[in-house]
């Protein structure tokens, strides 16, 4: 049997994980989106979410699992795959890693020739949003069932590549590219969240607004991850599942 990682190395990885996805994520969205000329525009920005996660998981999933966010962390449980006790540290981490990256990338993009903190702030920094604050106008309730929907399938690739049955070595490549086409879904609805450490993160440092909507890019990812969690056995027909960080134990 391999030997878990003391919680400590388990929590470092998660900090170190969840700090390179916002900093990569988000850094790509503020700093290199609209840039002029040059702006790598939406598709650029989906795409390195997909890196930042991929990278991390090959990196140290293999010491924490790879999470990076509570949501995955609460559906990884659900589906007894990750030790209920463990996840208050893991969701404390995830969410100081996440507002560490966030507090980096203010620092940098504050330094700018011109920099505008009042604009910046309203302009979101990121941040996700529904209604007048949704990158194309989308109301709460479609936000509410994007996140829901795509929380669920990110969970259930999840489940899928670090199922005993599927391919080894993969996992981190299907996670990334899932989450790459998630951001190519839903960036004009919510600019994108399923992770509530990062939508917390960005949200700091954004005008009132988006403290105010946060709680949605709590509970849509949460619903969503736990709805995959629940399903997936029932669905896949995997059985006889032993909760070992990240992995499957048959």
């Amino acid at each position: 049997m391999v030997a878990t990682p003391a919680l400590s190395s388990r929590l470092g990885a998660e900090f170190l994980g969840t700090f390179w996805l916002v900093l990569g994520g988000c850094g790509t969205a503020v700093l290199a989106a609209t840039f002029p000329d040059v702006g790598v525009g939406l598709v650029g920005v989906s795409i390195a979410f997909g890196l930042s996660v991929l990278t991390m998981a090959y990196a140290v999933g293999h010491v924490s699992g790879g999470h990076f966010n509570p949501a995955v962390t609460i559906g990884l449980a659900t589906a007894r795959r990750f030790p209920w006790k463990d996840a208050p540290a893991y969701i404390a981490t995830q969410v100081i890693g996440a507002a560490s990256a966030a507090g980096i990338l203010w620092v940098v993009a504050s330094q700018q020739t011109g920099f505008d903190r009042a604009a910046v702030r309203a302009a979101g920094f990121a941040a996700n949003g529904y209604g007048d604050h949704s990158p194309g106008k989308y109301t709460l309730v479609a936000a509410l069932v994007i996140e829901i929907v795509l929380t669920a399938f990110f969970l259930y690739v999840i489940l899928g590549a670090t199922d005993g049955r599927a391919p080894v070595g993969f996992a981190p490549i299907a996670i990334g590219l899932a989450l790459t086409l998630i951001h190519l879904i839903s960036i004009p609805v919510t600019n994108t969240s399923v992770n509530p450490a990062r939508s917390t993160a960005a949200a700091f440092y954004t005008d009132s607004w988006a403290l105010q909507q946060l709680w949605l890019f709590w509970l849509a990812p949460i619903v969503g991850a736990v709805l995959a969690g629940a399903t997936y056995a029932l669905i896949t027909g995997e059985r006889n599942v032993v909760p070992v960080e990240g992995k499957v134990r048959k």
